[in-house]
């Protein structure tokens, strides 16, 4: 049983618009019980509330943002997502990690560096601040930067959740050290609440479902925010694209042809600003190889789609944490996640989360 008020001391690499509305979140929902809150997957986790993730420690290169509190630093700089709550002071200043490779040529022409600002040790403020659970929200194309923080968590011994698409738990030698270590570990790439890869999935398998054959599909993606400015970079796109093809390709009976396939972000419109639109299309035959076709448009706040995704792998992170559980969480994996180690249809995997948090199911 987790005690009752408990904290989960998380720290935060990045604080672009990802951090700025999970934080909001917190204050958004704390008060938040009891079952069916709007916006929620769950209220609570294994005894542990919204309320009780409290950030202790954050991690940026931007000089606009470090050295601030996290209050702050979450409305500073290029971020633009949408305010949803007040969030007071966090007594949470924001620490310069390394830049490594997490800013790349396009972000480099709107994140200010200042090289007088020294990056911290980040394994040893882990230990000092006794984080609990880490979470990536680096950018897209940060495979180096990624594997720095991984490090400093197996030596500091705290759970990492990994949100974006550089292969952690999903690579065989990265998920082995976290088990020989004990460290657990969530991951990778977050599959939003109802974003375009949900969406994606779920069409894909009713297809599958109820025997249409599926010879074509793309999903198109644009949005204002640094996200996508970043990703106009088409060199730090490759796990991207290989996290959400692979999602899709994953509900599909039969393997398409890559030509056939088409899954991955399109274009940076900055007067989206943190919105983020998916263009969706399947075409396919039905019986008698009669054609059909499919065309869905989503319009969806992209920050706040990942943010309840989030507060929940932080929650069962620290579940596992308690119960003394390392490695890979297969089952929180396959329902957070794009990438994870094994990929299950969506409903499959709920019922596996459901009985991890009930502690029915180790992993």
């Amino acid at each position: 049983m987790i005690d009752v008020g408990k904290e989960i001391r998380t720290a935060f690499i990045g604080t672009g618009n990802c951090c700025s509305n999970l934080v909001q979140g917190l204050y958004f929902y704390k008060d938040a019980q009891g079952d069916n809150v709007p916006g929620l997957m769950h209220s609570a986790i294994g005894g542990y509330k919204i309320s009780d993730v409290k950030p202790v420690a954050a991690f940026d290169v931007d000089s606009r943002k470090v050295g601030k509190d996290l209050s702050q630093a979450i409305f500073a700089g290029t971020n633009n997502t949408v305010e949803i709550a007040k969030v007071p002071n966090l007594g949470c200043e924001v620490m310069k990690g390394p830049v490594l490779d997490g800013i790349g040529e396009m972000m480099s022409r709107v994140i200010s560096i200042d090289p007088k600002q020294k990056p911290v040790d980040v394994a040893a403020i882990l230990e000092e601040k006794k984080i609990d659970v880490l979470v990536n929200f680096l950018p897209v194309g940060s495979a180096e930067a990624t594997q720095y923080y991984a490090e400093a968590a197996l030596k500091s011994g705290v759970a990492f959740a990994n949100a974006i698409p550089e292969f952690i738990a999903s690579d065989p030698a990265w998920a082995k050290r976290f088990a020989d270590e004990n460290v657990a570990i969530i991951g990778d790439d977050t599959k939003a609440m109802f974003g375009a890869t949900i969406v994606h999935r779920t069409l894909t398998k009713l297809c599958q479902d109820r025997g249409a054959t599926i010879d074509n599909t793309y999903q198109l993606n644009v949005g204002g925010n640094t996200d996508f400015f970043n990703m106009l970079e088409h060199s730090r796109l490759k796990s991207k694209k290989i996290s959400k093809t692979e999602s899709v390709q994953s509900q599909m009976l039969k393997r398409l042809p890559d030509e056939n396939i088409h899954v991955g972000p399109s274009d940076y419109v900055p007067w989206l600003k943190s919105r983020k639109l998916c263009f969706l299309r399947i075409e396919g035959r039905l019986f008698g190889d009669v054609p059909f076709n499919i065309e869905a448009r989503l319009d969806v706040e992209d920050k706040a789609n990942s943010s309840g995704v989030i507060i929940d792998a932080i929650r069962c992170a620290a579940l596992a944490k308690d119960r003394n559980i390392g490695g890979v969480l297969i089952s929180p994996s396959a329902y957070f996640c794009k990438h994870p180690p094994q990929q299950f249809p969506d409903p499959v995997a709920r019922q596996m989360l459901e009985e991890f948090i009930s502690g029915q199911r180790e992993r």
